[in-house]
């Protein structure tokens, strides 16, 4: 058996008896019926780009959608196969000058596995999650049959509402509320309610002029000072933070980082008029800092915002552990008091050995903790869940765009009461009655 199909990004292991990989509607209704008949889990498999451990298989078979790849452009939309990538989504809608706004880290991830966790990514500042750009969506269930949803088809059950917090992204269990979208509630289940095969996606024009950036500051609180004041700013699209360790970290792949930086900021832009005074205002570092001319300029920019959780899982694998980083996000008045906690607690356990980055615009930073040690790595664990419990207390979400998988099926307990985590659990028994749909993934094994 390919091991490819057992791991995935985070570093987290499995085990399967089988893998399959249908090459259409028919083969995929065929596995899955022979898995209800026999009682056998099933664990879909997208890119391996995850997490969390939700595509990881704890025992039983394994469902890929790999050959599932139609790519269809229109004006507006695209039918697309859930094994096509974001980057072949892109590279196809381009000639059009057209966008999948979405934009996750990892660009290689499939389409079916960024519906399954409702992914999002730097552009979420302005565009929000995938569930947002989802038009329709052709799901198999585990009774074999097969359905295609559009926008505005109601689910034809009884849903409770389930209290959301007030947080711009949230993918932690069930979206559920009176009334909702069949593609609401399969957006951010991730595998565990049907199986997704194909969906048609919003596509948006290309805009004319984008003003992009990477703004270097001599002190973390003039970097903060800006995002508050940005965070208005007519059309910005990006608002990502990089902090010092994480620029210390980076400064390998690009000297060209000031040394006097401290923090930076990544932002992109429709509006480029007022952007000489903000950065004058903000007391930027102007002259050091790199704003894009081209379309050159931007891939590097991107991939300079993409190389942080590359040389992230690098270096923590070399070491021998998984990927010990931090998903949650708080209310956007909570944004200060939140990444001051996270560095406050970092500096006393692992001082210099963590980064701190990403979507500060919707006050969801990552902290990855970088352990040496078998200790530390158990540090790092239940500094994960201190973090999780302080999201919550303030109002915040224990999972924002990654999904809880299996490695934190726990935490949906520090978010949500036990009502309603059991109205989750109705609806995944009125789905997958056997619970053999990704086994494991959101809610703990019994």
């Amino acid at each position: 058996m390919n091991p490819a199909y057992l791991t995935d990004a985070s570093g987290y292991k499995g085990v399967a008896d089988e893998v399959f990989a249908p090459a259409d509607e028919a083969g995929v209704v065929d596995v899955l019926r022979r898995a209800s008949e026999r009682g056998i889990a099933v664990t879909l498999a997208g890119a391996g780009s995850g997490l969390t451990g939700g595509r990881v298989p704890q025992g039983g078979w394994v469902l890929s959608l790999e050959k599932f790849r139609r790519l269809e452009i229109g004006q507006g939309s695209a039918w697309v196969g859930a094994g096509i990538s974001l980057l072949e989504l892109r590279d196809a809608a381009a000639p059009s000058k057209q966008f999948y706004a979405p934009d996750p880290t990892e660009i290689t991830a499939w389409v079916g596995g960024t519906i399954s966790t409702n992914a999002s990514g730097s552009r979420s500042f302005k565009f929000g999650s995938t569930r947002r750009h989802v038009l329709a969506l052709k799901v198999a269930l585990m009774d074999g049959s097969v359905h295609e949803y559009r926008r505005g088809d109601k689910v034809d059950f009884d849903v409770p509402s389930i209290p959301m917090p007030a947080v711009t992204k949230c993918t932690a269990g069930y979206r559920l509320e009176p009334g909702m979208d069949w593609i609401d509630l399969f957006c951010g289940s991730e595998g565990t309610l049907g199986v997704v095969l194909e969906a048609e996606l919003l596509l948006l024009p290309i805009p004319k002029e984008i003003f992009q950036g990477v703004v270097f500051f001599d002190s973390d609180e003039r970097a903060l000072d800006a995002v508050d004041a940005w965070r208005g700013v007519n059309d910005l699209r990006m608002l990502e933070y990089v902090g010092l360790n994480a620029l210390d970290l980076l400064t390998g792949r690009y000297p060209e980082i000031p040394a006097d930086a401290a923090a930076a900021l990544l932002i992109e832009g429709e509006d480029l008029d007022g952007w000489e005074s903000r950065l004058t205002d903000a007391h930027a570092l102007v002259d050091a800092s790199w704003f894009a001319n081209s379309a050159k300029d931007r891939e590097r920019f991107r991939r300079f915002r993409h190389s942080l959780p590359e040389l992230v899982i690098e270096f923590v694998s070399k070491r021998g552990f998984m990927k010990m980083g931090s998903d949650f996000a708080v209310p956007i008045p909570k944004n200060r008091e939140m990444l001051a906690y996270y560095i406050e607690r970092l500096e006393m356990e692992f001082p210099g050995q963590y980064v701190a980055y990403g979507h500060i615009g919707d006050a969801h930073v990552h902290v990855n903790m970088l352990p040496a040690t078998e200790a530390q790595s158990e540090v790092a664990n239940a500094l994960l869940k201190e973090f999780a419990a302080k999201a919550v207390e303030l109002g915040g979400t224990v999972s924002a765009e990654h999904g809880i998988g299996k490695r934190k099926a726990g935490m949906l307990s520090l978010q949500f009461a036990p009502e309603h985590i059991e109205a989750m659990m109705a609806v995944k028994r009125r789905l997958d009655p056997q619970w053999l749909l990704g086994r494991g993934t959101l809610f703990p094994l019994a």
